[in-house]
Protein backbone atom coordinates (compact mmCIF):
# COMPACT_ATOMS: atom_id res chain seq x y z
CA UNK A 1 0.00 0.00 0.00
CA UNK A 2 1.23 3.48 -0.89
CA UNK A 3 2.04 5.94 1.77
CA UNK A 4 0.89 9.52 1.70
CA UNK A 5 4.40 10.64 0.77
CA UNK A 6 4.53 8.30 -2.25
CA UNK A 7 1.14 9.60 -3.48
CA UNK A 8 2.34 13.19 -3.23
CA UNK A 9 5.55 12.39 -5.08
CA UNK A 10 3.59 10.63 -7.89
CA UNK A 11 1.22 13.64 -8.12
CA UNK A 12 4.16 16.05 -8.33
CA UNK A 13 5.82 13.96 -11.07
CA UNK A 14 2.62 13.95 -13.15
CA UNK A 15 2.13 17.68 -12.49
CA UNK A 16 5.73 18.43 -13.54
CA UNK A 17 5.34 16.36 -16.72
CA UNK A 18 2.07 18.09 -17.70
CA UNK A 19 3.48 21.56 -16.92
CA UNK A 20 6.64 20.81 -18.94
CA UNK A 21 4.62 19.59 -21.94
CA UNK A 22 2.36 22.64 -21.75
CA UNK A 23 5.35 25.02 -21.68
CA UNK A 24 7.04 23.17 -24.55
CA UNK A 25 3.91 23.39 -26.73
CA UNK A 26 3.50 27.07 -25.84
CA UNK A 27 7.13 27.93 -26.65
CA UNK A 28 7.25 25.90 -29.88
CA UNK A 29 4.01 27.43 -31.15
CA UNK A 30 5.64 30.87 -30.91
CA UNK A 31 8.23 29.78 -33.48
CA UNK A 32 5.89 28.27 -36.04
CA UNK A 33 5.58 29.93 -39.43
CA UNK A 34 3.14 32.76 -39.30
CA UNK A 35 1.18 34.10 -42.23
CA UNK A 36 3.37 36.99 -43.43
CA UNK A 37 0.41 38.85 -44.80
CA UNK A 38 -1.31 40.81 -42.08
CA UNK A 39 -4.72 42.39 -42.38
CA UNK A 40 -5.64 45.58 -40.57
CA UNK A 41 -8.89 47.45 -40.69
CA UNK A 42 -7.20 50.69 -39.69
CA UNK A 43 -3.73 51.77 -38.61
CA UNK A 44 -2.38 55.08 -37.34
CA UNK A 45 1.19 55.90 -38.28
CA UNK A 46 3.37 58.97 -38.69
CA UNK A 47 5.59 57.50 -41.42
CA UNK A 48 5.75 54.41 -43.62
CA UNK A 49 8.92 53.46 -45.49
CA UNK A 50 8.37 51.07 -48.41
CA UNK A 51 11.55 49.08 -49.12
CA UNK A 52 12.72 46.61 -51.75
CA UNK A 53 13.84 43.16 -50.61
CA UNK A 54 17.42 44.42 -50.54
CA UNK A 55 16.44 47.24 -48.16
CA UNK A 56 16.55 50.06 -50.71
CA UNK A 57 14.05 52.84 -50.02
CA UNK A 58 11.40 53.10 -52.74
CA UNK A 59 8.63 55.21 -51.22
CA UNK A 60 7.93 57.23 -48.08
CA UNK A 61 4.46 58.15 -46.87
CA UNK A 62 4.73 60.61 -43.99
CA UNK A 63 3.18 63.47 -42.10
CA UNK A 64 4.83 66.88 -42.27
CA UNK A 65 6.92 66.37 -39.12
CA UNK A 66 8.40 63.03 -40.21
CA UNK A 67 8.85 63.58 -43.97
CA UNK A 68 12.08 62.44 -45.65
CA UNK A 69 14.27 65.37 -46.83
CA UNK A 70 14.97 63.70 -50.19
CA UNK A 71 18.04 62.26 -51.92
CA UNK A 72 19.81 63.75 -54.95
CA UNK A 73 22.72 61.87 -56.57
CA UNK A 74 22.96 59.50 -53.61
CA UNK A 75 23.24 62.27 -51.00
CA UNK A 76 20.52 63.04 -48.48
CA UNK A 77 19.42 66.64 -48.82
CA UNK A 78 20.25 68.83 -45.84
CA UNK A 79 16.89 70.51 -45.64
CA UNK A 80 13.73 70.28 -43.68
CA UNK A 81 10.72 69.33 -45.70
CA UNK A 82 7.67 70.35 -43.70
CA UNK A 83 5.01 68.90 -45.98
CA UNK A 84 2.95 65.76 -45.69
CA UNK A 85 2.74 63.41 -48.63
CA UNK A 86 4.36 60.63 -50.60
CA UNK A 87 7.91 60.65 -51.98
CA UNK A 88 9.08 58.20 -54.65
CA UNK A 89 12.65 56.90 -55.02
CA UNK A 90 14.17 55.34 -58.13
CA UNK A 91 16.44 52.30 -58.52
CA UNK A 92 19.47 54.46 -57.67
CA UNK A 93 17.94 55.53 -54.36
CA UNK A 94 17.36 59.12 -55.53
CA UNK A 95 14.07 60.93 -55.14
CA UNK A 96 12.18 60.78 -58.41
CA UNK A 97 9.00 62.66 -57.57
CA UNK A 98 6.23 62.93 -55.08
CA UNK A 99 2.82 64.10 -54.05
CA UNK A 100 2.93 66.73 -51.31
CA UNK A 101 0.24 68.84 -49.72
CA UNK A 102 -0.16 71.23 -46.82
CA UNK A 103 -1.89 74.38 -45.69
CA UNK A 104 -0.36 77.83 -46.07
CA UNK A 105 -0.73 78.89 -42.44
CA UNK A 106 -4.16 80.36 -43.01
CA UNK A 107 -7.25 79.25 -44.87
CA UNK A 108 -5.51 78.29 -48.11
CA UNK A 109 -3.56 75.23 -49.12
CA UNK A 110 -1.39 73.70 -51.82
CA UNK A 111 -1.08 70.35 -53.55
CA UNK A 112 1.79 69.40 -55.85
CA UNK A 113 2.57 66.28 -57.87
CA UNK A 114 6.13 66.33 -59.23
CA UNK A 115 8.35 64.16 -61.41
CA UNK A 116 12.12 64.45 -61.21
CA UNK A 117 14.98 63.94 -63.67
CA UNK A 118 17.51 61.27 -62.68
CA UNK A 119 20.06 62.78 -60.26
CA UNK A 120 18.43 66.22 -60.48
CA UNK A 121 15.38 68.12 -59.45
CA UNK A 122 11.88 68.17 -60.86
CA UNK A 123 11.04 68.38 -64.55
CA UNK A 124 7.27 68.36 -64.39
CA UNK A 125 4.81 69.58 -61.79
CA UNK A 126 1.05 69.62 -61.44
CA UNK A 127 0.00 71.99 -58.71
CA UNK A 128 -2.82 73.86 -57.04
CA UNK A 129 -2.03 76.86 -54.84
CA UNK A 130 -4.75 78.67 -52.92
CA UNK A 131 -4.40 81.80 -50.81
CA UNK A 132 -6.34 82.95 -47.78
CA UNK A 133 -8.36 85.35 -49.91
CA UNK A 134 -9.73 82.58 -52.12
CA UNK A 135 -7.53 83.34 -55.12
CA UNK A 136 -5.81 80.32 -56.53
CA UNK A 137 -3.70 79.12 -59.39
CA UNK A 138 -3.64 75.66 -60.84
CA UNK A 139 -1.83 74.07 -63.72
CA UNK A 140 1.15 72.13 -64.95
CA UNK A 141 4.74 73.27 -65.17
CA UNK A 142 7.39 71.81 -67.43
CA UNK A 143 10.93 72.61 -66.35
CA UNK A 144 13.21 72.45 -69.37
CA UNK A 145 16.36 72.86 -67.32
CA UNK A 146 17.25 72.09 -63.76
CA UNK A 147 18.71 74.42 -61.21
CA UNK A 148 22.45 74.77 -61.80
CA UNK A 149 22.90 74.94 -58.04
CA UNK A 150 21.99 71.23 -57.96
CA UNK A 151 25.33 70.41 -59.64
CA UNK A 152 27.31 72.30 -57.02
CA UNK A 153 25.21 71.45 -53.99
CA UNK A 154 23.47 68.11 -54.46
CA UNK A 155 22.32 68.24 -50.87
CA UNK A 156 19.85 70.97 -51.76
CA UNK A 157 21.58 73.90 -50.06
CA UNK A 158 21.37 77.21 -51.94
CA UNK A 159 18.55 75.73 -53.98
CA UNK A 160 17.63 78.76 -56.08
CA UNK A 161 14.52 77.98 -58.10
CA UNK A 162 14.66 81.40 -59.76
CA UNK A 163 17.35 80.06 -62.11
CA UNK A 164 14.99 77.46 -63.55
CA UNK A 165 13.81 77.81 -67.10
CA UNK A 166 10.25 76.93 -66.16
CA UNK A 167 7.50 77.19 -68.71
CA UNK A 168 4.00 77.21 -67.26
CA UNK A 169 1.32 75.54 -69.35
CA UNK A 170 -2.37 76.01 -68.71
CA UNK A 171 -1.88 78.10 -65.58
CA UNK A 172 -5.11 79.65 -64.41
CA UNK A 173 -5.19 82.43 -61.85
CA UNK A 174 -8.75 82.41 -60.65
CA UNK A 175 -10.83 84.27 -58.11
CA UNK A 176 -13.46 82.75 -55.93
Amino acid sequence: METKLEKEVRFLKIYALVATLFCAVFLLSAFTFQNKKQKFEEIDVERINVLDKDGKLRMVIANKDRQHPGVIDGKTAERERKTAGILFFNHLGDECGGLIFDENGGNGHFVSLTYDKVRHSETMRLQHLEGDNGQYSAGRWLVHSYCQACDNTPTGQDYDRSSWLAVPYNIRHLHR
